[in-house]
This record gives C-alpha cells, sequence and structure tokens, in this order.
C-alpha cells in the first residue's frame, strides 16, 4: 500500500514538473490581465482591445500664435527731457510739414500694363512696387521721418471760448524733416484683382502683417514685398531711425467694396441673409488685421463710403453726404474706430473753395467730427480755417503722371530719372524738365 502510494505521489509531481515545462516554453508565466482587465483573453499584436475599440491617437498641441513684438508709438510734440533720448538730440520744428500720398501699388506690372482699359489710369495714378521701394528708400536718405498727420494739429479751446486748430511744434531729431504719408483706396477693389495689385491684407505666421494675392499664373502668393503696406512695415524694421516716433501712414478707406480686401460693404439694392452673414465673416476676418496696423502705427482716415464727388457744381447733394457719411461711420468706422481726418476723392474741396469759404458741405462734414480735410495739390499747403475749428492742406503724389511730368517739383524726394521704371510702363510721352 505505502508502495502505491509513493508511486502515486511520483507519477503527480512528473505530472506538475511537465505542466510547468510547457509554459515556461509559451512564454514562462501565466497570462496577464489583458487591456481589457480579463486574464487568459489574447491581445492582437497591433494592440487593438479585444472589445474592438482603439486607443485614442495622440495629437500634437497646436503651436500658440506667437506673442507680438513690442511696438513703441510716442509723441513728437514733447521734448525729450534734457533734449536728448537714446543719445539723439532732438530740435524743433515749426516749418513746413511734406505730406506724399500714394494709392495701392502695382504688384505685377506685366497684368497692370497689358493694353487693356484699365492700363493708362493704372499708369497715370500708380506707382509700382519697385517705383515705391526707391522712393522710400530716396526720402530716407534725404532725412525725412515719418510723423503722424493727427499729431501735427491739434483742438484746442481759444480766448473766445470757442474750439479752434493749432499747429503743433514737432520735437524731431535734429537735422531730420517731418513727413507725412497717406494711401487712398486701400480698400481692394475688384477691379485691381486683375491688374496686377494684391488682393488683401492678413497676418502671417509670425503675428505680422503680410498680403495675400495671385501670380501671373493664378499661384497663391503670401509676401512682405508686394504691397506698399508691409512694405513700409519692413522699411522701418531695417531702418528705425525712419520713423522715431513709430508712424507709418495713414490710410485712406472708402466702404463701397468693403475694406483692406474684406467684402464688409452692403448692397442695398441686392440683400438676403446667406449675403448678410457671408459679410458679417468678414468684418470678423478683418478685425484682427485693423488691430494690428492701428498697434503698429498705422492710423485711418475717411475717403466717403463711395467714393463722392464733394466739389461743385454739386455731383451729389447734402443729403446724399449725410447718407454716404452715416454709411462710412457704421461700415468702415465701426471697424477702424473715429477718425478726425478726411480725404476728398478726386482732391475736390467743397463748396468750391473750402480755405476761402465754409458753405453747408464743409460745416456738415466738420459737424461730424472731421477736422484735417485732406486734398491734392503741387505742394504740401496747408491752413488752419479762421471761422471753424479745421484744418485744410494738400498733398502731392507721386504716381505715374507726376513720374512722367513733374520731375522738378519732386527733387526734394527724389529724381524721376532714377525712379521710374521706364521698361515696364506704357510708352508714354515723358517729359522731364
Amino acid at each position: 500500500m505505502r508502495r502505491f502510494v509513493s508511486l502515486f505521489l511520483i507519477l503527480c509531481l512528473l505530472l506538475s514538473l511537465a505542466a510547468c515545462a510547457a509554459s515556461a516554453g509559451n512564454g514562462g508565466s501565466p497570462a496577464a490581465p489583458n487591456a481589457a482587465g480579463t486574464a487568459g483573453e489574447p491581445v492582437p499584436e497591433d494592440g487593438t482591445p479585444p472589445d474592438g475599440s482603439e486607443e485614442p491617437e495622440e495629437t500634437e498641441e497646436p503651436e500658440p500664435a506667437p506673442e507680438p513684438e513690442p511696438y513703441l508709438i510716442s509723441d513728437p510734440t514733447v521734448q525729450p527731457e534734457g533734449g536728448v533720448r537714446d543719445g539723439v538730440t532732438y530740435a524743433p520744428w515749426n516749418g513746413i510739414v511734406e505730406h506724399l500720398f500714394f494709392h495701392p501699388v502695382v504688384a505685377y506690372p506685366e497684368l497692370a500694363f497689358d493694353g487693356d482699359a484699365q492700363a493708362n489710369g493704372i499708369d497715370d495714378y500708380m506707382v509700382t512696387v519697385g517705383e515705391y521701394n526707391k522712393i522710400l528708400q530716396s526720402v530716407y536718405d534725404n532725412g525725412y521721418v515719418l510723423v503722424d498727420i493727427a499729431d501735427v494739429w491739434s483742438e484746442t479751446t481759444g480766448e473766445d471760448g470757442q474750439p479752434k486748430m493749432v499747429r503743433n511744434t514737432l520735437y524731431l531729431p535734429e537735422g531730420k524733416k517731418p513727413l507725412i504719408l497717406s494711401f487712398d483706396d486701400t480698400n481692394y477693389y475688384e477691379y485691381m484683382l486683375e491688374n496686377g495689385f494684391a488682393y488683401k491684407l492678413i497676418i502671417g505666421e509670425d503675428g505680422k502683417i503680410w498680403s495675400w494675392g495671385l501670380d501671373p499664373e493664378g499661384k497663391e502668393v503670401v509676401s512682405r514685398d508686394l504691397d506698399a503696406i508691409p512694405v513700409l512695415d519692413k522699411f522701418v524694421e531695417e531702418h528705425p531711425d525712419f520713423s522715431p516716433f513709430g508712424a507709418k501712414g495713414c490710410l485712406s478707406l472708402t466702404g463701397y467694396e468693403g475694406i483692406l480686401g474684406y467684402r464688409t460693404a452692403t448692397n442695398t439694392k441686392e440683400w438676403d441673409d446667406a449675403k448678410e452673414a457671408a459679410r458679417q465673416k468678414e468684418r470678423e476676418a478683418v478685425v484682427p488685421i485693423v488691430e494690428e496696423l492701428k498697434r503698429t502705427g498705422w492710423t485711418f482716415g475717411s475717403h466717403t463710403w463711395g467714393h463722392i464727388r464733394l466739389g461743385t457744381p454739386a455731383k451729389v447733394s447734402l443729403e446724399d453726404i449725410r447718407q454716404d457719411t452715416q454709411r462710412w461711420m457704421d461700415e468702415v468706422g465701426s471697424l477702424v474706430g473715429e477718425t478726425t481726418i478726411l480725404f476728398y476723392p478726386h482732391g475736390e474741396r467743397p463748396d468750391g473753395n473750402d480755405w476761402q469759404k465754409t458753405g453747408p458741405v464743409f460745416q456738415y462734414l466738420q459737424g461730424q467730427g472731421f477736422r484735417v480735410f485732406c486734398s491734392v495739390g503741387i505742394e504740401s499747403f496747408s491752413f488752419i480755417k479762421k471761422d471753424i475749428c479745421a484744418v485744410i492742406c494738400d498733398r502731392l503724389h507721386p504716381d505715374g503722371t507726376t513720374l512722367r511730368r513733374s520731375r522738378n517739383r519732386y527733387l526734394q524726394f527724389y529724381d524721376a530719372k532714377d525712379i521710374m521704371d521706364v521698361d515696364s510702363r506704357p510708352e508714354r510721352e515723358i517729359r522731364w524738365e
């Protein structure tokens, strides 16, 4: 009996050892709980849990938007303490403040000057981006520094208790001369899109203002080298002494085709909910563009909503002007903020001669908050009106017309012979004195 029991125990031991050996040959240890928490259920080689669910994929966190570089805007009417800032001596300036204005610049001359119905008009009123770059370099080399138009004059109260405008003393780096830049029709109208201009402004990946458009082959182009606004931004980055107070330029906006390339306008003849929804998206999209422009030294002025003629004989009634002004306030001013600057469309002064006469149109516009009224002329003329709180002024216009015909008048800024891209422009008469 004992022998039988002993044999039985030996047999059990041998069977146990055999089971352990088999387990070791299959991986060594008993099955552990799988991803579903159940022992003994094999996990597929691809790692998918047996219930068929998939583990969530790891997603990369989007990179945060870059922090904007600090940008300092200061007041040129305040003399630095001791007359020196950052080793630069400042001196008072009470002379003429020159004022140059541009329309949007031509990015692709081969599209602009292709012989179609728009070519001669673009040749008359625009400069190419290459010419614009040369003009900036030349005015910089000639000792000009940028100032904001809103800093040149201020509203104050006269001895009679009535509001009036006064010319401010500017404190400039010694040896420098002040220059205002303004830019009309920075709306990127439909006709421009097929004629060699940028399509709109955008915020680039670096947080700065860039232009977006299509090249002559129809390919998308994002650039800081093809539009007047980012080109000036870059120039100031490379030549910070060109803008010692942080000023850039004043953008003169209409509203009838939106602003800055965004279709923010209404159409009273044909409108529906879908069009209004699209307009609201465009308004939302342009807000960060406006904010970044204002943060970095750009300001805004009105060019009227519909680019209407304000001169005499009257092309529009006073009631039309009222409606147009209100529409500008609603559709443009609501985006860019209040402004005291009005740029006359076509350079036409209201009431015929606004510096000698203050008629009903001028009175109405002044009553809407405008204080500086800019026309176009042959010199940087300005005049503070005595009978109403307002300033009127003229601006000079670098463009194809003056490049061809007014070389001597602009020599203080640049020499047209060095600037004009004769090879790209249409073959038209050049009268250099």
